[in-house]
């Protein structure tokens, strides 16, 4: 088994080491993390980004890490929109796609996410989106009260040691990261949009919404899966946007039935190089492997 995990907006790869599903771990699994995220860098990169690099990114290295071989991709959040952006123009390199709390624009239907709207202000829009990243990553207290937006149990009986570890993880990386990088990457994906290529993406897709989510409205959720073509849609009751970790032994199992016997349902329908050359070699970053629990350096 061949696995990529693409982790959320304001996330890192370190959140795979504890919530990753079982059985992914069998196998060979790499986490990668999105662009401006740290270790990804984007110094000397072209900006504004270009869709076209980012996919062409991720693209070159999977083939370096699976030898070209087609990968499961598990996309949480806006690790989902960039899973479909690589089903859709890198199909050869996808078996499948595992998406959890995903969307196909980066402005849902009727609204825009906080850290977008806050981007697009005149003149203040940058300094403001830095001061408030900035403070919600300063320390563990604000981190934990900030994602507990995400779930939909704010008693939060899905904390345990482990859990609480790993986020303090992803905060230490986040600290490493640059504010005005990760607002490139936040500005690239509130103007891209793969909802009107949907129909295109052949590969067998899992699409695990929880009903609760505070974050992507279930309804685009919906909206997204009613344009594939090959798509099983799982809502899961008094879950958000953390199905991996509010709801783990059943997301399991539901990955776990897919990977082994496809799609539940399936629909028939009526039928730049130099800047990708620059943004792939010149964005350092590291790749963890959950498989093997073993770990190394890689670019992306």
């Amino acid at each position: 088994m061949r696995t990529v995990l693409i982790h959320g907006m304001v996330m890192s790869p370190s959140f795979w080491n504890c919530f990753a599903p079982t059985i992914v771990r069998e196998g060979r699994s790499v986490a990668y993390p999105l662009p401006g995220h740290s270790p990804w860098r984007l110094k000397g990169a072209t900006l504004p980004l270009r869709t076209p690099d980012i996919v062409d990114a991720y693209a070159r290295a999977i083939e370096r890490d699976f030898g070209g071989d087609p990968v499961t991709l598990i996309g949480h959040s806006t690790g989902g929109l960039v899973s479909l952006l690589l089903a859709r123009h890198r199909p050869d390199l996808v078996s499948n796609v595992i998406l959890m709390g995903a969307f196909a624009c980066g402005r849902f239907e009727g609204q825009e996410r906080m850290a977008a709207r806050i981007l697009r202000l005149p003149l203040l829009g940058r300094i403001l989106f830095i001061r408030f990243f900035t403070r919600w990553i300063s320390t563990r207290e604000n981190f934990r009260w900030g994602s507990l937006e995400s779930v939909f149990d704010q008693a939060v009986s899905w904390e345990t040691e482990e859990t609480i570890s790993t986020m303090e993880e992803v905060r230490a990386s986040l600290l490493s990261s640059h504010p005005d990088e990760i607002a490139a990457f936040v500005s690239w994906m509130s103007a891209t949009s793969v909802m009107a290529e949907l129909a295109h993406i052949e590969v067998p897709v899992l699409n695990i919404i929880g009903a609760r989510d505070r974050i992507v409205p279930p309804t685009h959720q919906l909206h997204l899966s009613g344009g594939l073509r090959r798509v099983q849609t799982v809502i899961l009751p008094q879950v958000g946007h953390l199905p991996m970790a509010e709801a783990r032994e059943h997301v399991d199992r539901l990955i776990a039935n897919f990977l082994m016997f496809g799609p539940l349902t399936s629909r028939k329908r009526m039928g730049g190089d130099g800047a990708r050359e620059d943004l792939a070699e010149k964005l350092v970053q590291s790749a963890t492997q959950l498989g093997n629990k073993t770990s190394r350096s890689a670019f992306l």
